[in-house]
């Protein structure tokens, strides 16, 4: 049992690999410049000999001042290394640029003790880590405090682990999200859609990954423009029969004029302003249950196609019961 666990364990390490571009991280990266200058950057879910993170801060060492970068390079069942760059002195004790590789006694995994002691000396963490181990990775991150700039799938915004950072400001979005493209290993296994193959190099690509950070940016303090009413347009703001609140299909169709709590995409966190709205939860499961959304009627669900589930917001439209996609409930301030 304890073998086949890991062998499950090392395919789905073998599918989280993928390789973000250098044009999407330069792309992000121009935003925050201000955050680097005389720290010590952490790149612990890169291989540095592909990595395009490492690149990027290699190339950009001295424009943003950096004092040093670090990354691990991850080894499934032997021990590893780390490469260090960062200015040295050479034996006639003259200053120059560096790639110092260290051994490691552990395989370079973000959770192994050797790198929790690097992640400690590091100012600021930049890296793409493992999907499917996102959550167990913020919640390191926020143990030790870091300053963060990781990308994740835009569905970690409603679990139950990273919500909270979310609505608390904890954390937040950063300024490009939706469609990336990662290149893949040559062995990862080509799907149906969103797949590709150029000039021997393999790549993969979503429609709903978003950067995430706690560090400080001007987009999240920009209103988002409202223009709709909700006087006058009533009907076309349906009521949660489950919860008191409207639903709005779309970020754009935020009313103006209306104060009470509203259920909205997924998307309204890529836009989001705490100083313009308050974030209430999220109007589905476990979550929806802990802010008062009542359970679906059992003539209700008798109705209903698809899952539906406790703490589901849910309206009747044409004497049909619907939930719509996972909504965000927020007001205005």
């Amino acid at each position: 049992m304890a073998k086949n666990k890991a062998l499950l364990n090392a395919n789905a390490a073998r599918e989280d690999e993928f390789y973000t571009k250098l044009y999407d991280i330069e792309n992000e990266l121009r935003h925050y410049k201000e955050h680097f200058k005389d720290k010590i950057v952490f790149c612990n879910c890169d291989d540095p000999e592909t990595s395009n993170f490492w690149r990027y801060f290699k190339l950009n060492f001295g424009v943003l001042g950096l004092k040093k970068l670090v990354s691990t390079h991850y080894e499934t069942d032997k021990p590893s290394y780390k490469l260090e760059y960062c200015m040295l002195p050479d034996e006639k004790g003259q200053y120059s640029l560096q790639v110092i590789q260290t051994k490691l006694k552990q395989n370079g995994d973000f959770r192994s003790p050797e790198c929790i002691e690097i992640l400690k000396e590091a100012d600021v963490v930049v890296t793409n880590p493992p999907f499917s181990l996102f959550r167990e990775y913020v919640a390191l991150l926020m143990e030790y405090e870091k300053p963060f700039l990781i990308i994740g799938n835009q569905n970690n915004v409603t679990y139950k682990e990273i919500f909270p950072l979310l609505r608390d400001n904890k954390i937040w979005l950063g300024y490009n999200n939706g469609d990336m493209e990662f290149v893949v290993p040559d062995y990862y296994k080509p799907r149906a859609t969103r797949y590709r193959e150029e000039n021997g190099i393999k790549y993969r690509s979503f429609g709903n990954i978003c950067w995430f950070t706690n560090l400080d940016i001007a987009k999240r303090h920009e209103d988002i423009t409202l223009f709709r009413t909700y006087e006058g347009n009533e009907q076309e703001y349906i009521k949660y029969y489950n919860y008191d609140a409207i639903n709005v299909n779309k970020v754009t169709d935020i009313p103006i004029d209306y104060y009470g709590e509203m259920g909205v995409p997924v998307t309204f966190m890529q836009k989001y302003n705490p100083d313009q709205f308050i974030i209430i939860g999220v109007g589905s499961g476990y979550l929806g249950q802990s802010i008062g959304v009542k359970g679906i009627l059992p003539e209700h669900k008798a109705m209903m196609k698809g899952h539906s589930a406790a703490g589901d917001l849910y309206y009747i439209d044409k004497g049909k019961p619907k939930v719509p996609f996972s909504r965000i409930i927020i007001r205005r301030k």
